[in-house]
């Protein structure tokens, strides 16, 4: 069976580096656009398409974003 709902963050969270929640939130992101994709793929109505292009672009604008979080982080350490 599939889970639907990920678990709540753990009590290590709090510890966790700005670099580590960096590098989990891209791989986040490259998860979320990848089943966007698939959807796209997969919805023979444009409108759906529309929205999830939609989610695409912010997904990828997010992970830009995150990336370059994490250049500036990695290049002060």
């Amino acid at each position: 069976m599939l889970k639907i709902v990920p678990d709540p963050p753990d009590a290590t969270a709090a510890s966790t580096s700005l670099e580590a929640m960096l590098l989990q939130t891209s791989e986040y992101l490259v998860c979320a656009l990848t089943i966007a994709q698939q959807t796209v793929l997969l919805s023979p109505k444009p409108a759906g398409q529309v929205l999830t292009l939609a989610a695409m672009h912010e997904i990828e604008n997010a992970r830009s974003l995150v990336e370059m979080a994490l250049s500036r982080v990695q290049s002060v350490h």
